[in-house]
């Protein structure tokens, strides 16, 4: 409830009053019927039921300095449904609503409207509506004879798709009885409202002074006060009370001439109190149930639009004001409008966050949704809710409803209950809900919207009393002696107290009370040490304030390093809320003011938390329930018991009154604009007056209002005065919201990116894990489709950007009817566009940035990625031109297609995917992950004609300057990499193109053996992919690999001439383009290099900078680092291997110690060049006496073999020795034990690798044991064994690290700490082994 303090207005203001007008709405008799052309075509109605204008007849006082009175506004919510005239032959019963008035600043008013039926006397408009009625008859009978009627707009709606077809419900038809109006029969009745506009929703006590003041109108001469005097000493005798306070006044009794009645209202204390909230809980979780509420408070949280439905004004008002007040002590910063009127209809189609109530009856055939896939849809009516996409799960979810149904069964709330057939599912109360546009979340669930109104059947009608006979039965049956306590057949309404309305208010405020504190307690326990993570500024508070957006004020990436991994996907979007930020920035302007009420409360809670557990508390690991319930009830019901003050009575204040009256009177203006002196309270102790005065209390406390506990934030203004230049306007303000929220977005995509990408480069700091990264993206997805749903015209489908991109493509297709899509699985488009690079970003795209100093880095981009980039590998050579370049054949990797068809048809290739939604989410995914989001998005918007046809004028996307900065700051993102596409469909079938380039000899480019490729990602592996004979490039499909790792290739050795000389092997995924290079530059076969038929590979991802034919040149040559490499001569020091070795193993520690390590890159960093295994090789192999013997080469496998026979025979004569030992010296038996257990390891290790490592060769033996050492903590501890062999001493010089004391104990140290961490090996690593520890 956003607003600001109304207490301190200034010298000339009054005040904080209970009420500011007291208003009168109706029919002006003398302006006539003027039909309300807002709510649909009225004239295919009968006139009772169609809507016509009315009018403020009057407000009281005639305005107030702090409150300025909009008439058009007031009227239109005062009578939501425009004036409505009946006849005497329907029910005209009264109905109470209420509603909020927000301007500008936030400040909110809340208004109370009484609605009811009088009759109308104006014999002019009787005579109207009589007319209206001949006319519209005439109408029906000319439709009879030949012309069929017009359907009534709102009751068919199959021809249209702005909202799902259950958007439009219409009301069902009255019967010809009451639909007619007989001018000589009928009474003809229009609705009329009495008002109250307040600073503060006391709900109970103004539904009560309206209520009673309708009744109270003299209908006859008699005693009582006039109405004048009840609104008078209202509206200038009743205050609001101080904080703690109490305060008794007096309403109208509901007959004129009983004595006034007592009502009590409060104001309670903070902190040590909730803000006040007097909208009754209990009816929101009686209409909606436990589950529904707790789905439509996560939507609320993550600021979601939600739209609420009812046929009843009052439901839609306490839905929304209870669950913004149970957001506390977050607030909701976006636009709020419970009751929308149909003159704002045009509002639902706004880009932004909202809370809006739509009534049931008067929507119409246009009504839309901006975007649907954000859209949380609450039918209140049916207790059915529908869930937006990819909506994350609150923590802690089923302990926190049991607690709330614990308190409901507490305080005998009817709740509907959670049954089979509802479509919310769990999962241990940690899931996210069904979503198709990530398949890969590993759940299926049938349905993906959420429906309860066929199962929630609670509000059924109670069955009848049960019979005295029954009663008389079981007073027969107690007074046998049996106990029917736990017996339910009794009725136990006869049982229950009946509470007065007083009584009844007092219940609801303490289960308000409860139920709120559980709440709170939710987040005092989520971030009870958010503190810790606010980032204090160092700056003075203009200057912060000027810096705001570009400064971090909360360590977000700390902060969900310490949450659980379950709760990660709900927390990491609410940090990126606004209402989180608001508190944030609260916090810290707490430095430079006084801190936010909101704030101090919810630092009391956590203060009190941490007085139990201990101030060292991190997080709660567990559910913890909420404990402050019961000290805050007793300070509620000790001030509503204990009530201090008093306003005086009413009085009678006009002398001359009529007697009584027909309907409801105008009032005295003069008198009720006269204001008093001073507004005088009696004391309820001592019974003495005094002037009683509003000011700010520094010591305890000041006056806390509802709209002073939440942060005030702007509004945009909804006026009634639709004019087609404030149309523009409010237009204008979203397309500037649209552009300044891609700044932002972007902004924070790059610098988090940018950052966590230093971090993988060893500049420190913390790196962006993979659910922020996807939060961030999945937050981009939601913002293009607010751009693409603004100002559209007519929506076909959930997916404005999706329904836009398949447009384009049928309008495409037309133009060439040869293209056609394969669905049964991903293929690349066969069509060579030779005049693209790979992965190249041309000239036209970037060449027209008009602005450079406000697009450095759009600048930078054009620069550093266009065509004519120089490689650091081809310097000058990349500026030849094509005709001067080497032809590259069609088998040597043919250029991806890069257009926007060829990305929208591999995303409809996507089978598991179900919604437009989820195909619109994959596909910018795609496009941001390959680099062409911004082109793709240029050349949709190029096709004017299509835009023009789908789009008003005044929509984002026809603002042709601001769209082109909109395609700017999406272009920025190309700077960095992301790989949001790969990472998040891991189920989706994708191909795979194998190039292989084997040596230039004739005689080593081909093999007659059965040769194959396994390959291994972040996401799964492949089993043997079998290589067609004689072909060096083809394609399979599999299963979403992720980011490529390593690559096993291999043969059979079979055939006349099965030896193979493979240099390089290159794998590109054919849908996102990424291309990944695995060097090798060795044999496969027997009797050749090390005699290994099968080699691992370590890949790495080539630059996009690479394109094509200069890839195919670098791997058409041998590569500088072979893998695994063959043994030469070594030519670096003992100094340069002690740095190689300690890089080495320096980057395994880094990445174990950072908080999300991803998948694969281990293997790099073991295999891969510079890692460890090279690292060690090279170790070994310094100081190696003799690389050659008889002939042949030696490789350091060979040692490690010899060593292994050492340690056998070592072990033998340890075995001898050990029943000596055993008796002699226990410590000496402790230390020889460890030496045989790293022995029998060691032994065992080199037979296992022997054993299931035949395809091998001896260097890919070496490399599998380094691998298998690290997993099993061998390495540094079977180094000084090895020193002590006899083969060491054979083999090795004295220069060598096993032979040199201080070198040995360097590699000992060195290796040492990678004891602490558990090493996890990709299965493509370990060849089967299991662990032998």
């Amino acid at each position: 409830m956003n607003g600001s303090l109304d207490m301190i207005r200034g010298p000339e203001q009054h005040p904080s009053r209970f009420a500011d007008y007291f208003v009168i709405c109706g029919l002006d008799q003398d302006s006539g019927l003027e039909p309300d052309r807002f709510f649909g075509d009225s004239l295919q109605s009968t006139p009772l039921d169609r809507a016509y204008k009315g009018t403020v007849l009057g407000h009281y006082p005639d305005s107030v300095p702090w409150n300025h009175f909009d008439k058009h506004a007031v009227c239109m919510l005062c009578l939501p449904s425009g004036l409505r005239f009946r006849t005497q032959k329907h029910s005209i019963e009264p109905s109470f609503h209420s509603f909020v008035l927000t301007k500008e600043d936030g400040h909110r008013t809340y208004g109370f409207s009484l609605l009811f039926y009088e009759e109308c006397r104006n014999k002019k408009i009787c005579h109207a509506m009589q007319t209206l009625q001949s006319m519209h008859i005439t109408e029906l009978s000319s439709g009879q004879n030949g012309t069929p009627p017009i359907p009534r707009r709102g009751q068919d709606g199959h021809n249209t798709r702005s909202l799902p077809r259950h958007f439009k419900l219409s009301a069902h038809s009255p019967g010809a009885a009451l639909g007619y109006y007989d001018y000589t029969k009928d009474k003809l009745l229009v609705t009329k409202s009495i008002s109250l506009l307040c600073q503060q929703p006391y709900l109970h006590a103004a539904r009560t002074f309206l209520t009673n003041l309708y009744k109270c109108v003299p209908r006859h001469p008699g005693p009582g006060l006039s109405l004048e005097s009840y609104v008078y000493n209202l509206l200038y005798n009743v205050p609001i009370p101080l904080p703690g306070k109490s305060l008794k006044f007096f309403v109208p009794n509901d007959e004129p001439a009983k004595v006034p009645l007592e009502l009590v209202i409060h104001q309670p204390t903070l902190p040590e109190e909730l803000p006040m909230l007097d909208y009754p809980l209990k009816d929101v979780f009686s209409w909606l149930g436990v589950d529904c509420v707790i789905q439509l408070f996560t939507c609320l949280l993550l600021e979601n639009q939600v739209l609420l439905r009812s046929a009843d004004f009052q439901k839609l008002m306490v839905v929304s004001e209870c669950i913004t007040a149970l957001l506390f002590p977050f607030s909701w910063q976006h636009v709020y409008v419970p009751i929308l009127p149909a003159s704002l209809h045009h509002f639902l189609d706004a880009p932004v966050p909202f809370v809006m109530g739509l009534h049931a009856q008067s929507e119409g055939g246009n009504l839309k949704i901006a975007s649907e896939a954000n859209l949380c849809y609450v039918d209140i009516d049916k207790q059915s809710i529908q869930l937006p996409e990819e909506l994350p799960v609150f923590p802690h979810r089923l302990q926190f409803i049991t607690e709330i149904r614990d308190l409901l069964n507490k305080f005998k709330v009817p709740h509907p209950d959670k049954t089979d057939n509802m479509a919310i599912n769990y999962f241990n109360g940690d899931i996210m809900t069904s979503s198709l546009t990530l398949p890969g979340s590993g759940f299926h669930h049938p349905r993906r919207k959420h429906s309860l109104h066929d199962v929630l059947d609670w509000d059924r009608p109670d069955p009848e009393p049960h019979s005295e006979t029954l009663q008389r039965i079981v007073d027969i049956v107690k007074r046998t002696g049996v106990n029917l306590g736990d017996i339910d057949s009794v009725d136990k309404t006869t049982k229950e107290k009946i509470l007065t309305a007083q009584e009844e208010y007092h219940d609801t405020l303490i289960f308000n009370n409860a139920l709120r504190e559980i709440f709170l307690n939710r987040f005092v326990q989520i971030f009870s040490s958010y503190e810790h993570f606010v980032i204090q500024p160092s700056q003075d508070k203009e200057e912060w304030l000027c810096n705001r957006d570009s400064m971090h004020v909360f360590d977000k990436a700390t902060f969900l390093s310490d949450q659980p991994a379950q709760h990660l996907p709900f927390l990491s979007r609410f940090l990126e809320s606004q209402m989180f930020a608001s508190l944030v920035d609260n916090k810290v302007l707490a430095a430079w003011s006084e801190l936010d009420p909101n704030i101090r409360v919810f630092d009391q809670r956590i203060s009190q938390l941490k007085q139990k557990v201990g101030e060292g508390i991190v997080r709660s690991p567990c559910y913890e329930a909420c404990q402050a319930i019961t000290a805050t009830q007793k300070l509620l019901e000790q001030r509503l018991n204990n009530v201090e003050l008093e306003a005086v009575p009413p009085t009678e204040i006009l002398p001359h009154r009529a007697a009584y009256f027909r309907s409801f009177p105008l009032l005295d203006g003069v008198a009720l604009n006269k204001e008093p002196t001073q507004s005088l309270l009696r004391s309820r102790r001592g019974q003495k007056q005094w002037k009683y005065k509003m000011k700010m209390i520094e010591a305890s406390g000041k006056l806390q209002t509802p709209q002073e506990s939440q942060s005030p934030r702007p509004q945009t203004k909804f006026s009634t005065d639709m004019s087609p230049a404030l149309i523009a306007q409010a237009n204008w303000t979203f397309v500037e919201k649209l552009l300044k929220d891609c700044k932002s977005k972007t902004k924070r995509m790059l610098v988090e990116k940018m950052g966590s990408e230093a971090v993988a480069l060893g500049h420190g700091g913390e790196f962006l894990s993979d659910v922020e990264e996807n939060t961030l993206v999945a937050s981009l997805c939601d913002l293009l489709e607010r751009v693409w749903s603004h100002g559209l015209q007519n929506k076909q489908g959930k997916s404005a950007l999706w329904s836009h991109l398949t447009t384009y493509q049928e309008l495409d297709e037309c133009n060439d009817a040869t293209k056609s899509i394969d669905p049964n699985f991903l293929t690349p488009d066969i069509v060579e566009k030779s005049s693209n690079k790979f992965f190249g970003f041309p000239d036209l795209l970037v060449s027209s940035i008009k602005s450079s100093n406000i697009f450095e880095i759009a600048s930078y981009l054009k620069e550093n990625f266009n065509e004519t980039e120089v490689s650091p590998t081809r310097g000058r050579e990349r500026h030849k031109s094509s005709g001067e370049r080497k032809s590259v054949g069609p088998e040597h990797l043919r250029p991806l297609p890069d257009s926007l068809i060829f990305d929208i048809r591999n995303v409809q290739a996507m089978t598991d995917i179900k919604t437009h939604i989820g195909y619109a989410r994959a596909w910018v995914r795609l496009a941001l992950e390959k680099k062409l989001l911004s082109r793709h998005l240029k050349t949709l918007l190029s096709d004017t004609a299509l835009v023009r046809s789908q789009y008003k004028r005044s929509a984002f996307l026809r603002c042709e300057e601001e769209k082109e900065q909109f395609l700017y700051h999406l272009l920025t993102l190309n700077a960095v990499d992301y790989f949001c596409f790969t990472n998040n469909y891991p189920t989706t079938k994708l191909p795979y193109r194998v190039v292989i380039f084997p040596s230039r000899k004739a005689s080593a480019a081909t093999t007659t053996a059965n040769s194959w490729v396994a390959i291994s990602g972040t996401l799964c592996e492949t089993n043997p992919v079998s290589i067609p004979k004689g072909a060096l490039e083809f394609v399979f499909h599999h299963r979403n690999l992720g980011v490529l790792s390593t690559l096993r290739i291999g043969h059979d050795n079979t055939g006349l001439s099965p030896k193979w000389m493979v240099e390089h092997i290159v794998v590109r995924n054919e849908v996102t383009g990424h291309t990944f290079k695995f060097p090798c530059g060795r044999w496969l076969g027997k009797g050749i290099d090390d005699g290994s038929t099968e080699r691992l590979l370590v890949g790495a991802l080539v630059p996009k900078s690479i394109d094509n034919e200069e890839l195919v040149e670098s791997c058409s040559t041998p590569p500088r680092c072979r893998s695994p490499s063959i043994p030469r001569r070594i030519t670096l020091t003992h100094i340069e291997l002690q740095h190689m070795l300690g890089e080495a193993v320096n980057a395994i520690v880094k990445f174990h110690y950072r908080r999300e390590p991803q998948d694969g890159s281990l293997t790099a960093l073991l295999c891969g060049e510079s890692g460890l295994v090279p690292s060690l090789e090279q170790t070994f192999l310094f100081g190696f006496k003799s690389q050659r013997l008889f002939g042949k080469n030696l490789y350091v496998w060979d040692y490690f073999v010899r060593v292994k026979e050492n340690f056998e025979i070592s072990l033998l004569e340890e075995m001898d020795e050990y029943s000596q030992r055993l008796s002699r010296d226990r410590r000496a038996l402790t230390e020889n034990n460890q030496r045989f257990n790293i022995l029998r390891s060691y032994c065992h290790l080199i037979d296992q690798i022997n054993t299931c490592s035949q395809a091998l060769g001896k260097d890919g033996k070496f490399q599998l044991f380094i691998c298998l050492g690290a997993r099993e903590h061998l390495l540094h501890r079977m180094l000084s064994p090895m020193s002590e062999a006899r083969s060491t001493v054979d083999m090795y010089e004295e220069i060598s690290f096993l032979r040199s004391p201080q070198l040995l104990t360097f590699l000992i140290q060195i290796l040492e700490p990678l004891d602490e961490f558990h090493i996890v090996l990709e299965k493509s690593l370990t060849q089967g082994i299991s662990s032998i520890c």
